[in-house]
């Protein structure tokens, strides 16, 4: 089979199982939007399984997102090469699986970094990100989670835009300087809760999420658009440093998701996907997850396979994806699984029983006995029934197997269009400017007020002053009191003669 082969006859070559196997295993795609789980133990090849899919979509015109979480899937960026160290073992495989010529090649990628140091920064904004998915994000309870959404409604209804955590700050600051008449709108808003939440805001501040919420926020058009010769493009989040914070890692991916199914229209069922996204390390999206953000993953895996968007999910076990998501992964490829203690057992087998029985071998035994590069594939047929399982050699990949040269990641990022659009930061007038505005004009008119009703009371006091009689200094108090008495003599002594001569 050649290399172009597959995806000329709209297919993505998998692998095959040598001689004992005449059929190769592909998965088309005009079902690849139907979703798909990729899971195993690690070391066991998933990585190799997740290269090969994301180049046989963008070979076929499909653009991809996926987290490279150990570094090693930008080797997407470089094709493979005869001097690799590991070319004897992967023409091995080739010729063991009849891909005959084995092709090298790389694919057209993007790099993307939410912290912005190994590749064009990722931004959202905070109102975009939306209350339920920060409550998740800072781990609200429904209380504080409540107080969240009422700082929403207010900064909606008074024209507060919220782009970055500043603006959220200065919103629930000013939420709890006005809470008694904002709780008479909208219901009791506790400044307890308001602390609790500023504190976690704090928390995402420290592990370097403030970065991520700003403008220019990232466009899904730059993620759809395809590479210069037609094919897809592959856009590869560096995951490495994000993994430390695994709750902003789930809550991004799922904020992407939910942007996808927004915001794309509805194409039905395409003779293949516009858009692949994988998201690995899965089981970081549902640990302590509340029922209702897993409810609305569902509800999105449901319904974005109508816009054209197909979801792949790796993790170690499907015991770590709810039942209700599982059951809408229908392309499966399940590397091997460890079964040492008895929840090990009881997890591998319930793997086994999602996959449609082989009659040629035990499905619950071969997942435990699979070796590296082996899985155990079930893709989607006609009518979308999922295919009888079959154990399979994973094809080498054509890109280059493990990480690709520093330099070679510069150079892409450097050459990108996307560099210019993303690379500065953009901070304009928000909640926070707006309220600190309101702020200073609220303490200049108070002060002008203060200052005018000093006046006032000095010039009231001035003009009660004005009808008393002038106040004397001692001096002038000494004098009037001897003129008085002096006055006083003489009066006396003249009424004393005036009656002595009536007299007379």
């Amino acid at each position: 089979m050649g290399g172009d082969m597959d995806t000329s006859s709209g297919t993505i070559f998998v692998g095959g199982g040598g001689a004992a196997q005449d059929t190769p295993c592909v998965l088309r795609l005009d079902l690849g939007n139907r979703h798909g789980l990729i899971t195993g133990a690690t070391g066991t090849g998933k990585t190799v399984t997740l290269q090969i899919l994301a180049e046989g979509f963008a070979r076929a015109g499909t653009s991809v997102f996926l987290a490279d979480v150990k570094g090693d899937l930008s080797g997407l960026a470089e094709s493979g090469a005869p001097t690799d160290p590991l070319h004897p073992k992967l023409q091995e495989r080739a010729a063991t699986i009849g891909l005959d010529p084995y092709p090298y090649e790389k694919t057209a990628v993007e790099f993307w970094d939410v912290f912005g140091e190994q590749g064009h920064p990722v931004r959202t904004t905070v109102t975009e990100m939306g209350p339920l998915l920060l409550a998740r994000l800072m781990d609200l309870n429904e209380t504080q989670e409540g107080v969240l959404t009422i700082a929403f409604h207010l900064a909606e209804d008074e024209g507060l835009a919220l782009l970055d955590l500043k603006d959220l700050r200065a919103m629930l600051t000013h939420l709890g300087e006005n809470a008694r008449e904002v709780g008479l709108r909208y219901g009791r808003v506790s400044t307890a809760s308001i602390g609790a939440i500023q504190r976690r805001l704090l928390v995402l501040e420290t592990e370097g999420a403030a970065g991520f919420f700003g403008e220019p926020a990232l466009e899904l058009a730059d993620l759809l658009a395809p590479a210069p010769d037609g094919r897809g493009r592959v856009n590869i989040l560096a995951a490495d440093r994000l993994m430390h914070s695994p709750r902003l890692y789930a809550i991004f991916l799922l904020w992407l998701l939910s942007e996808l199914w927004e915001e794309l229209p509805e194409v039905g069922d395409p003779e293949r996907p516009r858009f692949v996204f994988f998201f690995d390390e899965a089981h970081l999206l549902f640990d302590r997850a509340p029922r209702v953000l897993v409810q609305k993953v569902e509800q999105v895996a449901r319904l974005i396979r109508s816009k054209g968007v197909g979801v792949y999910f790796v993790t170690q076990n499907p015991d770590d994806v709810p039942e209700d998501v599982l059951s809408q992964l229908g392309n499966r490829f399940s590397h091997a699984l460890r079964a040492y203690t008895p929840r090990q057992r009881k997890a591998l087998r319930a793997a086994a029983e999602t996959f449609r029985p082989n009659p040629r071998f035990d499905t619950a035994e071969a997942i435990r006995d699979l070796g590296v590069g082996e899985a155990l594939v079930s893709c989607l047929e006609t009518k979308g029934v999922p295919a009888v399982v079959e154990r399979v050699l994973i094809r080498p990949p054509s890109s280059r197997l493990g990480p690709c040269d520093p330099a070679t990641r510069a150079r892409i990022r450097a050459a990108s269009p996307l560099a210019r659009r993303y690379a500065r930061s953009i901070d304009r007038e928000s909640a926070y400017e707006l309220l600190a505005e309101r702020a200073a004009a609220r303490a200049e008119r108070e002060a002008r007020e203060a200052e005018d009703a000093l006046r006032e009371k000095e010039r009231a006091r001035a003009g009660r002053g004005s009808g008393r009689s002038r106040r004397q200094s001692p001096l002038e108090a000494g004098v009037s009191s001897a003129m008085r008495s002096v006055g006083r003599q003489l009066g006396n002594r003249l009424v004393r003669s005036l009656i002595r001569g009536l007299f007379r």
